[in-house]
């Protein structure tokens, strides 16, 4: 199993939510003080630095129009963590595509990134949360069509190097195609998907792309990788999944000290509690199908999205969107819920969120970074498969 430090880059200090309707789009910007932005900046890239000389590798992301995650921009960010770090794999999970009206530059960004980081990128590409859609200006029907269309000419981008091509696609018109640098790796970095529904998790499959889901817990990670496996299957990959392939992302703290752990794992719980977004952003007419529509309608709504506001952290650890307490409560933890899903290679372990400082953001990595990961490497190895509920996991033969 591989860790990767993930921190959202929040700018928690905010006013009361009574006096705001959405945390997200609307938010007026004369609430950031760009000063003490700065300096949260240079404590988060400590931390990612300190998570590489830990030994783990390091993730980022990027949302726009709200403060629970100021990097309206990953990959500048990157850019800089490229020439900062130095052994570190860089996964930037990732481009919302689906948003982006150029894919070409896309394709330039990360290869540029690529070379700078001497070929220790690895690229994710999501479709986008419904929140930014307004920030965004852009249509909320056809996004999936969108991203799929956009990663397919980004892919083609990366390994055409005999000169220009044209696209001429259903949302995409781009003639003489032919970007400088190309990639340092060969034919192209690793590319991820986020996907957190069956559906979309058989398509990704299907392609052979790593697989990552968010905070989908015991209740929706199942089905997702189970999708995932069943799409890798029926494209003719093999009848068994890499565990390398699969990835989750859970809220994570750990201390040797109980009431420590406790405390850093309340402060991460932020994240959740306030995401205070109106119907209206959290659900634009068209980003879902209309039978999941009516499935929200009869009461099926998300595993999040009920009760956030009572939410603690025996109910997050119960619901496997969280883990916390000592390295041995913590490894027991992410032991039972790689059993549950049927195993994955990689966690996106987010280890700052908002509220927690920055001597227990330090605290918590190293913690897990030598007293937690060491034991996930050795218990979970890379050439496993991962498998259905209820059947073991094994090593691949050859």
């Amino acid at each position: 199993m591989r860790a990767w430090f993930f921190s959202e880059n929040a700018y928690p200090d905010l006013p009361p939510e009574t006096e705001y309707e959405s945390i997200r789009v609307t938010l007026p910007n004369k609430l950031y003080d760009p000063k003490k932005g700065a300096a949260l900046y240079d404590r988060y890239i400590d931390e990612w630095l300190v998570a590489e000389e830990e030994g783990l590798d390091i993730m980022l992301n990027e949302h726009h129009q709200t403060p629970t995650c100021v990097d309206p921009a990953a990959p500048l960010v990157l850019a800089a963590l490229s020439r900062l770090t130095s052994k570190a794999r860089l996964l930037l999970l990732g481009n919302p595509i689906s948003n982006r009206r150029d894919p070409v530059r896309v394709a330039e960004e990360m290869a540029l990134a690529d070379i700078l980081s001497h070929g220790r990128l690895e690229v994710g590409f999501v479709r986008g949360v419904p929140y930014e859609l307004a920030a965004a200006n852009s249509n909320p029907v056809r996004t999936n069509e969108r991203h799929w269309e956009a990663l397919d000419l980004i892919i083609k981008a990366w390994t055409t190097c005999d000169g220009p091509f044209s696209h001429e696609g259903r949302f995409f018109h781009h003639r003489n195609v032919n970007i400088w640098p190309r990639p340092y790796q060969d034919p192209h970095p690793p590319v991820w998907v986020s996907a957190t529904s069956p559906g979309g998790a058989a398509r990704v499959g299907s392609r052979g792309f790593v697989q990552a889901t968010f905070l989908t817990g015991f209740g929706g990670t199942p089905k997702v990788f189970e999708s995932y496996r069943k799409g890798w299957s029926e494209a003719g990959r093999g009848e068994v999944t890499p565990v390398h392939r699969l990835a989750y992302a859970p809220l994570l703290y750990t201390s040797p000290d109980p009431a420590r752990a406790r405390a850093g794992a309340e402060q991460l719980l932020w994240y959740l509690k306030a995401n205070k977004v109106p119907v209206h952003y959290k659900n634009p007419p068209g980003y879902v199908p209309v039978d999941v529509n009516v499935r929200f309608l009869r009461g099926a709504m998300p595993q999040l999205a009920a009760s956030i506001k009572d939410l603690s952290v025996e109910k997050a650890i119960e619901a496997g969107i969280m883990f916390a307490g000592t390295p041995e409560q913590v490894f027991d933890q992410v032991k039972h819920f790689y059993e549950k899903v049927g195993g994955f290679g990689h966690m996106l372990l987010m280890g700052q969120a908002g509220l927690l400082n920055h001597e227990d953001t330090v605290h918590g990595i190293r913690t897990f970074a030598r007293e937690v990961y060491p034991r996930l490497k050795e218990e979970f190895p890379d050439d496993a498969a991962s498998r259905a509920r209820g059947e073991r996991t094994h090593a691949i033969a050859g």
